[in-house]
């Protein structure tokens, strides 16, 4: 049963059941909490690998980049991610948990990177 986001708001996120207050991610085995970025409003490709995303294996990633879409994916991520064979998405929060639940309930292997805030 793969982990979906019940709920989102400003600052807030519920995945199954449990609430959430700062930025996490969504593996297809885990929840990572408290989800910090070298670079507040940017996603560097040390933001994935210190919290060892990589060590995962899924398909597409989902980036959540904040309620108001502030967040930037750098171009090294997008190129590592390519390199790996691994589709992406950013979205802001909003509309990348509605993407991430639907590519979740499809079976497929989804990692979803949410900014709760901005």
């Amino acid at each position: 049963m793969p982990l979906l986001v019940r709920y989102y708001e400003f600052g807030r996120i519920v995945v199954d059941g449990r609430e959430y207050t700062r930025d996490i991610i969504i593996t297809p085995t885990r929840v990572i909490e408290n989800w910090w970025r070298r670079e507040g409003h940017r996603v560097c490709l040390d933001d994935l690998y210190k919290y060892g995303v990589f060590d995962e294996q899924f398909d597409i990633i989902v980036f959540g980049t904040g309620y108001y879409g502030l967040v930037v994916i750098e171009p090294e991520v997008i190129e590592e991610l390519k390199r790996r064979g691994i589709e992406y998405i950013a979205q802001p929060t909003r509309d990348a948990v509605d993407t991430y639940n639907k590519l979740a309930r499809e079976g497929r292997r989804v990692v979803g990177a949410f900014h709760l805030t901005c």
